[in-house]
This record gives C-alpha cells, structure tokens and sequence, in this order.
C-alpha cells in the first residue's frame, strides 16, 4: 500500500506516532542474513536496466530524462526498517524480503530518488540497514556493528557501479538520513582529496547533520551552479529547535529554495513544487525556507488534514517539501559541470 505524505507528515515523529513494537533481539550477527550480490538488478532499488520506482515522475509535465543523461546518480535510501512491522527485529534489515522491498520501493524510491531522474541515471543499491533503534539504543556495540555491516553493503554496491557502470561519467551523490550516515564516509573514502574528486557534480547529504569540517577537499555548496561541493539540511517548523540542540554548532545547512548557507530568508513564493498527495501534481509556494543556528525553518505547511500535524519534526519530508527546486538544482549543477568539462577541453 502506497503511503501518501500527508499520512508521513501527520506521524511526523517516528518515535512518538508510529507504533513501534518489534526491536533488535540478541546480539548482532551478520551470519543470518544473505549478503547483495550487486551483479544482480534485484539487488538494486533503482537501476537504468531495470523499471523501478525511481524512474516515474509526479506529472506528465515533468519527464524522467535517464536515458539520455550524461551523469549519474547514486542514491542512498533512509531507514524503512523502524520495527513497526512483524520481523522488524533484527539488527540490520534483510535484502531478500519482497514485502520490506516494496517498503522500501514506493515510498523512499518513489518520493525521493525520483527527484534525480531529471539529472542522472539513477543507482540506489538495496542494502543491510541498521534498524532504527541502532540510532537510539544503550546496547552501543551491537548498534555499531550493525552500522558498520551497512555501510560495507553500501561501500560494495558504489565499488561495483564504478567498476561496472560509471566509465568516467559525472557523479551526483545523493542521500537521506541513514543513507547520509553512509554516505559521509563514502564520499570520504573515494572523493575527499581523491582523483575521483574530479568526477563529483555535487552531493545531497540530506537528514542527517554534517559539520562544516566534515570534509577536507569537499567545501559546503554556496551557489546554486557550484560543483565538487555538498548540500544538507534538515527541515523543523519554524521558531522550534531540537531537544538539547547546540546553538554553536557549525553544522552546513543549506537552504533549498535559495542555495545559500547564511539566513537568508527564501519565501514561499520560491518554491516551485512540494509533493504531497499519492505522488501526484507538485504543490506550489507550500513553503518558505530559512537557515537557523544548523538547522532549516520552514513554515508550517497547509493542505488538507495539516491541521492534525502536531509535530514540529519534518525530517520525513526533507526531500518533498522542496521537490522541484531539488530537481531542478540537480539539473542545474550537472549542465554547469559539463560546460566547465568543455571548456576545459576547449570545445
């Protein structure tokens, strides 16, 4: 069943509205679970050999463009595995269950690697995620295996794609929450200081806080054109700031309406389209957008049934709130990398 994003708004906090019921049993054990074979399209959520949620698009008007892309995209999905389903009690989430698949499919997939069909090919690998309670739990050591096992899953599926499908193409790294835990490593370990540097358009590290000296070669993205350069944000109701939020912090929030940095106000009017309702027609100027203290303030949004959202944490719809403005920035920032490429080879 096909969740709609009004429903994802009003059960905004995954820990006080979705009813939680099955965590983690006994000790991590990587053993139990069968490991991606990434030379294999099940093992992809998206992949342009396959059809898959990733390649629709929220109206006729907006067409998915992969199969004439110059560049690619590799996606890293968030955590679908949160324990509100029976056998959502392992550590890490199995990669051969269809019905989890499907989970993961049509809501993830669907709402946000969808975003990037307009700029890239799009590759999002299935992968061992850590259950939710990893990020909240006491027992630490298993929680850090059970990271740990993700990420290896992530780590083999972007050596294959660059193995097997990448042939020097530009690079979009885009991700949300879980997959931005991944992700800051990745883009460490293969771009940072790297000769795979060249090749990266820009990263969307979504959902998750990165500091400003995250990075040593990668700087935080300042202009909407700007290349070999990351974004992040991470979306509450305007005036509210999290439980024990370090005001001093220097994590980079990105605001995306203008793709500024600083707090600069960007008013409803910028925003092109929000995705709401059973992935239909984008929604125009549904919000505003505003950097404050590392984090981004945005209004609340109005539309049918918002008045039951009681919730100030909008990390589900960090992608849809802003749907069309990420698209078209992605877009964006691929043409730019390529004319700065033909240029440089004097074409």
């Amino acid at each position: 069943m096909k969740r709609t994003l009004l429903f994802a708004l009003v059960c905004i906090s995954l820990s006080s509205c979705f009813k939680r019921s099955y965590f983690p049993e006994g000790d991590f054990n990587a053993e139990t679970q069968t490991a991606p074979d990434y030379s294999q399209l099940t093992y992809w959520a998206a992949h342009p050999d396959k059809t898959d949620e990733a390649d629709r698009t929220p109206d006729k008007s907006i067409p998915d463009l992969q199969a004439e892309a110059e560049a690619d995209v590799f996606f890293v999905h968030p955590t679908i595995y949160v324990g509100t389903e029976k056998g959502d009690d392992q550590w890490n989430a199995p990669v051969n269950d269809s019905k989890f698949n499907e989970r993961v499919d049509e809501s993830t997939i669907l709402n946000q690697a969808s975003i990037f069909n307009g700029a890239g090919r799009v590759f999002a690998p299935r992968y061992r995620q850590a259950h939710l309670d990893a990020y909240f739990t006491v027992d630490k050591e298993n929680a850090k295996k059970a990271f740990a096992l993700a990420y290896s899953d992530v780590r083999k599926a972007f050596k294959y794609y660059l193995e097997h499908h990448n042939n020097g193409r530009p690079i979009i790294i885009a991700s949300h929450s879980q997959g931005t835990t991944h992700c800051g490593p990745l883009m460490k370990e293969f771009f940072d200081g790297k000769p795979l540097m060249k090749q990266l358009v820009a990263a969307y590290v979504v959902g998750i806080e990165v500091p400003g000296d995250y990075f040593e070669s990668i700087p935080p993205c300042e202009k909407p054109e700007q290349t070999g350069c990351f974004c992040g944000w991470r979306t509450w109701e305007r005036g509210y700031y999290p439980r024990n939020h370090n005001m001093d912090n220097n994590y980079v929030v990105t605001n995306p309406l203008n793709w500024k940095t600083d707090t600069t106000y960007a008013t409803q009017t910028m925003n092109k389209g929000t995705i709401l309702y059973r992935f239909k027609k984008p929604k125009k100027e549904m919000v505003d957008a505003q950097v404050s203290a590392g984090v981004l303030w945005v209004n609340k949004p109005k539309f049918f049934g918002s008045r039951f959202i009681k919730m100030q944490n909008y990390h589900i719809a960090d992608y849809n709130l802003f749907y069309i403005n990420v698209r078209e920035n992605a877009i964006l920032r691929v043409k730019a990398f390529l004319a700065k490429q033909r240029e440089a080879s004097g074409e």
